[in-house]
């Protein structure tokens, strides 16, 4: 197998990874009320009863709340149709990696200002900078390699 071919398909594997991680992501906040039930019954933690009864309030008493929490899900699944460029043409379309990894980097002040505006405690903050954290990694690798595949000489 040539360097081409290698690196093709080490692109499109951490690439899937990615995007199955994004489309997961974003697939699992549309049952919000129902997963935070779930967990609230497994796991005993105040912070999280107290997110279970204020979502459990609003989809009683203010469902249309809730209707922003499905477009953060949209939003997932959106930005994951913009990965599919990089399948297609990794070279030319690195540019979608690295507006991924300023979006991940953008969930650290998101999740520090905002999340102490609302009140969230700072555990929980860690948590949500973690997915950006974690996010930004296969993004890194796959333009390191994308890189690697621009600087290989042209296919004949």
């Amino acid at each position: 197998m040539s360097e081409r071919s290698a690196l093709q398909r080490r692109i499109r594997a951490w690439l899937v990874l990615f995007l199955v991680c994004l489309v997961l992501s974003g697939l699992t906040a549309f049952p919000l009320v129902t997963e935070v039930r779930l967990a609230n019954s497994l796991i005993g933690h105040e912070w999280l009863a107290r997110v279970g009864e204020g979502l459990d309030t609003a989809d009683a008493q203010y469902p249309f709340l809730l209707y922003g929490n499905d477009w953060l899900a949209f939003a997932h699944l959106v930005i994951a149709v913009f990965f599919y460029g990089v399948l297609r043409d990794p070279v030319r379309n690195i540019w979608i990696l690295e507006a991924g990894m300023i979006a991940c980097a953008g969930v650290v002040p998101l999740a520090l200002i905002c999340g102490q505006i609302r009140d969230i405690p700072l555990g929980w903050r860690l948590i949500d900078i973690s997915f950006g954290v974690f996010g930004i990694i296969p993004l890194l690798i796959l333009r390191r390699l994308v890189k690697r595949l621009e600087a290989l000489p042209a296919a004949a």
